[in-house]
């Protein structure tokens, strides 16, 4: 006979409670001595007359609600209806989960009763995160109150031959399966809430399945349960025809106990008397009143636990894998407790409180018309159905999954209200104008899904031959995952072949909607926006977005003329353009940012949310998963090819009249120069411009900013084109790095009087008073004055002081708040110090400041807008979208010399006079960042891994003329959502305010990028080379790295 020790050692190494290991050994020893769990129908009777709620005449009794707990069992995953979340987070009506309507009842109940009645749920392992989180998000009274949770237990999925613990090596979570909901009993008393309750006064405890919203509780049964002061009682619903192969009550004949048979139960040849609705008439809704002091008394007769009858599943320990090791799982109904209680009783119910979701047959039932909610959040059949629900009989093979039902009914829910019967086998796509009336059959024999549409009124329709959706058909093609597709902070960043091998932007883009329409966005609604940075192979995958798009629901898109979009004019377009039925919900940017383009350099692929940022870290995450797991995508092959040069709109229609797709090509400028024009004194900036002793030159480095920089200063501002430079976008940026800073810039910085470390040389002739440039996709910005170099750090300092002069602070009473990154140099605090501005420090990452400039509209905080934020990476923004923005820092720069410079008949003050008067207000933080591009990623992990452990040896240090006050690895707590971010750099925090940083950047095509950052804070020696002012800083920088050892060189490769 096989032991039960493997069991009892891995449970308890697992933690597991000793009361739910003791359950699981009862059901272990019933299966090694052989019994099979079956009830022959000789040993049993059927149950007699039961007594109906409805006949019940006592008084409901109020004061029984103080004494009562109600707890609802949410620990499914819905797998068998292909869901892998909680399956009460599914959509059951109108927007609500079973979930929403569960929180909703519980509030309507308290209120309608003026009882604080106690509300609990029993989740899994595999549920609770998910279902914390959403009552936190969405009902955080409840989520507050203490003992909402008890865990369900795991036990151990068992070999099929040798009954020991089954393994799984690819994942070990695989190992484990949940007991069955008769683990109700073993977690109360493992979790200590069985005593818990008991001492808080509590008596009674009515428990349901979390998907069947009809179960509530009813003052009237309570009180009833109380006064025939029975131990346990069972509500129960007479059988009819679609409930016969269900599990039924019965009598054992031996004790005359209530025991409960289910299917598994049942011998083949007693089959025919289990189905029989006239024998065995009545089941099991699963709501369950139980007296919490004889549940004691039961659990200390037999030591510790409930000896529930076994069920045994035969499966395999990967549930995904077929041919995996074959394994038993055994688990225990919590209704077939009734035979262990003296006392028990059983009461019939009527079906409206009995409305489970098992299938998509009841799911598109309760979604239908059939059913309607009712004030205090049930749903119920409607009247208007005469008392008999439709009987929906959906292909099981084509209808098993959610998934499959959503796809057929994702133009809207048919009408069942005047439906008697309907039956469809194959595939078919129903809509909101879809009325069936009577019986209705339809069948389709063809693997396209066709569409049924108007009323469709007792008939028998075959399909299979009418016109489908011609262009806008899908096809599901098959694919597998490919490594190496988890997105960083900007996005999918990958060499330009890789991108275009076989599937593999394809799978992004699939992985990416498909967690999109899992966080809630309905893809049929609103406008998908696609555009970039015009990189080698933009054009190309901008038509398969669109196609993909299609399969999968998009109905309008909008896309950049000649597919341009820089990032922030994305932003701005998700934001601002409308009218609000066509709002956009999201966007595909491609672009990678800076890096180079061209068939041999890099491609990159982000994701934009509704509120314009960048997907945040649980769609990510969502999207990453989803890249390891899948197996097809979808694609409509023979949409058109758009025409993405002529701004106008294409509209598809389906051969069926059934959908249509509109693709709109817009002016990419559009959105995003009128947003600007909102913002600055164009009026005062044109002045500016036109002044004889100013001048000005724009460098788009072939990139994106091109067009947007034309329209600004040449069609807004009258400016020549010859303040442009490098404006037209080139798909590989001339074979230039569209980096704006003054190792790349360096036509620019030339003609600026610079050289690459930003010390002034010889020039001949007059060189321009500002200049300006931005990178590929148009969201960084490196500012110049005449033979001057504004550091990025000191560019956010100067407009945060200055930002009162532009009409977008002014006008809203003036900067709230600023945010820099980490790594910036602390200038702008000081600012922040001397105005008062709520300030923060983030780690890299531009969603860190939307968050909280989302604050208040998103998370209901408090208000930090205006707001001013920056990185000491080219990157300056504002609130007024939700990623940086380059050329708004060009304008914000020239607003601010406009202020300075009211009076054209006086001397020019120019940008460096700007600065030099700050650094007089302020003091001056010198500042550099040395950029070790392309190093090997082991290595250059090994190097942070040491510095990462020896931060607290390094912590009071001295080194050269420094001491180290604080050595640490920078971690995040969101101020807004709670979140928290770890290992976001390595800091060497002096004791004089001189900092030290390296991090490792996200943003890289390939190999790793080192980036080591260096900062003085002085406020006497003003007029240092920062080389000279940074030397021994830098000196102490690279041997606290060791940098050489680890990744071969201390040559940077760009130094900014």
């Amino acid at each position: 006979m096989a032991s039960f020790e493997p069991c009892r050692t891995k449970m308890e190494k697992e933690g597991i409670a000793p009361s739910a290991i003791s359950a699981f050994e009862s059901t272990f020893k019933s299966l090694v001595s052989g019994n099979t769990g079956i009830i022959p129908e000789s040993t049993i009777s059927p149950v007699p007359e039961l007594v109906h709620t409805d006949s019940i005449s006592t008084a409901p009794n109020s004061a029984l609600l103080a004494e009562t707990v109600v707890l609802k069992l949410n620990g499914g995953l819905g797998t068998g209806m292909g869901l892998d979340k909680a399956k009460s987070l599914l959509e059951v009506k109108n927007g609500d989960t079973f979930l929403d309507l569960t929180a909703k009842q519980v509030m309507c109940m308290r209120e309608e009763f003026g009882e604080n009645v106690k509300f609990m749920l029993m989740n899994s392992f595999s549920t609770s995160d998910d279902t914390l989180e959403f009552f936190q998000t969405k009902y955080p009274s409840l989520a507050a109150e203490e003992g909402l949770e008890m865990l369900q237990n795991k036990v151990p999925k068992l070999d099929a031959t040798t009954y020991a613990p089954a393994t799984c090596e690819s994942d070990s979570s695989n190992e484990w399966c949940p007991p069955g909901h008769g683990d109700l009993y073993a977690a109360l008393i493992g979790s200590g809430r069985l005593d818990g309750l008991l001492a808080s006064g509590y008596k009674y405890m009515f428990v349901s399945n979390s998907d069947n919203l009809g179960a509530t509780l009813d003052l009237k049964i309570l009180t009833h349960f109380a006064t025939i002061d029975a131990s346990f009682m069972m509500e129960c619903c007479e059988r009819t025809e679609n409930d016969k192969k269900g599990g039924h009550l019965a009598i054992r004949d031996s004790d005359k106990h209530l025991i409960l048979r289910e299917s598994a139960m049942c011998a083949d040849e007693d089959e025919a008397a289990f189905q029989d609705i006239t024998k065995h008439r009545f089941f099991n809704t699963n709501n369950l009143w139980i007296r919490l002091d004889k549940l004691k008394e039961i659990v200390d007769k037999f030591g510790g636990f409930i000896p529930l009858p076994m069920i045994l599943n035969s499966k395999t320990v990967d549930p995904k894998d077929d041919k995996s090791q074959k394994v038993v799982q055994l688990e225990t109904a919590m209704g077939a407790a009734i035979e262990c209680f003296d006392g028990a009783s059983a009461v019939i119910v009527p079906r409206t409180r009995f409305a489970p979701v098992k299938k998509c047959n009841d799911l598109l039932l309760l979604r239908s018309d059939a059913y309607v909610i009712t004030e205090d959040f049930r749903p119920v059949l409607n009247p208007a159905c005469g008392g008999a629900a439709p009987v929906v009989a959906l292909d099981s093979k084509k209808y098993k999954m959610v998934g499959q039902l959503e796809e057929a009914t994702k133009d809207g829910v048919p009408s069942l209200v005047d439906c008697k019967r309907l039956t469809i086998k194959g595939v078919v796509r129903m809509g909101r104008s879809t009325r069936f009336v009577g019986d209705v059959s339809i069948t389709n024999k063809s693997d396209e899904a066709k569409f049924i549409s108007g009323k469709i009124e007792n008939a028998t329709l075959d399909v299979s031959e009418e016109v489908g959706l011609g262009a806008l058909k899908p096809t599901v093609v098959a694919t597998a995952p490919i490594a190496g597709q988890k997105p960083g902070t900007s996005g999918l960043r990958k060499k330009t072949k890789e991108f275009m091998s076989e599937n593999y932007l394809n799978n992004f883009v699939q992985a990416v909607l498909d967690a999109v329409v899992a966080g809630g966005t309905n893809l049929s609604e609103g406008t998908l926006v696609v555009g970039g940075d015009g990189r080698y192979y933009n054009d190309k995958a901008i038509q398969t977005i669109i196609k993909m798009g299609v399969a999968n629901g998009v109905k309008r898109f909008w896309i950049g003329e000649n597919g341009l979009l820089s990032t922030p004019a994305v932003s701005a377009m998700i934001r601002e353009r409308g009218p609000v039925w066509q709002k956009a919900f999201g966007a595909f940017i491609l672009t990678a940012s800076h890096n180079p383009g061209g068939p041999e350099e890099d491609f990159g692929i982000k994701y934009n949310t509704q509120n314009g940022g960048p997907a945040p870290e649980y769609l990510m995450e969502a999207t990453y998963a989803n890249t390891t797991s899948i197996k097809n995508y979808k694609i409509c092959s023979d949409f058109p090819e758009i025409d993405i040069a002529t701004p106008g709109c294409t509209s598809v229609a389906a051969e069926d009249g059934s959908s249509s797709v509109v693709v709109e090509v817009i002016p990419s400028t559009e959105s995003h120069v009128a947003l600007l024009k909102s913002i600055f004194d164009f009026g005062a900036i044109k002045s500016l411009l036109d002044r004889e002793d100013f001048s000005m030159i724009y460098d788009s480095m072939h990139g994106v900013n091109g067009p947007f920089s034309k329209a600004v200063f040449v069609d807004e501002l009258g400016q020549p084109e010859s303040v442009l430079m490098n404006h037209i976008p080139k798909d590989d940026f001339n074979g230039g790095h569209a980096d704006p800073n003054l190792t790349y810039a360096k036509e620019l910085v030339a003609i600026m009087g610079l050289d690459k470390k930003g010390n002034k040389i010889d020039v001949s002739g007059s060189v321009p008073s500002f200049g300006a440039a931005a990178d590929g996709d148009g969201d960084r910005n490196m500012i110049l004055g005449s033979q001057f170099f504004v550091t990025p750090s000191d560019s956010l300092a100067v407009l945060v002081a200055n930002a009162n002069c532009i009409p977008f602070f002014s006008t809203q009473g003036g900067l709230k708040a600023v945010a820099r990154s980490m790594p910036t140099s602390g200038a702008v605090d000081l600012v922040a110090k001397d105005l008062n501005l709520d300030f923060f420090e983030t780690p890299t990452g531009w969603k860190f400041f939307g968050n909280l400039m989302d604050s208040k509209c998103i998370f209901k905080g408090k208000d930090y807008t205006p707001f001013i934020c920056g990185e000491e990476s080219f990157g300056t923004g504002s609130d007024h979208v939700r990623e940086k923005d380059g050329i708004w820092a060009v304008l914000a720069w020239l607003n601010v010399l406009a202020a300075q410079n009211p009076d054209s008949s006086k001397a020019l003050v120019t940008v460096e006079d700007i600065v030099r008067k700050h650094w007089a207000t302020y003091g001056r933080n010198y500042y550099c960042r040395w950029d070790f591009e392309g190093m090997d990623a082991v290595g250059a992990n090994a190097m942070m891994d040491k510095m990462r452990a020896s931060t607290a040896a390094n912590t009071g240090r001295t080194v050269g003329s420094y001491t180290i006050a604080t050595a640490d690895d920078f971690k995040y707590v969101d101020p807004v959502d709670g979140s928290v971010a770890q290992k976001q750099g390595i800091r060497f925090l002096m004791s004089d305010g001189s900092r030290i940083i390296f991090r490792l950047s996200g943003t890289a095509g390939s190999g790793a990028t080192v980036r080591m950052y260096i900062e003085q804070y002085e406020t006497e020696k003003l007029d240092l080379a920062v080389a000279d002012a940074l030397k021994e800083l830098t000196t102490i920088a690279l041997s606290l790295c060791d940098i050489k050892t680890f990744c071969g060189t201390e040559t940077p490769t760009v130094i900014t």
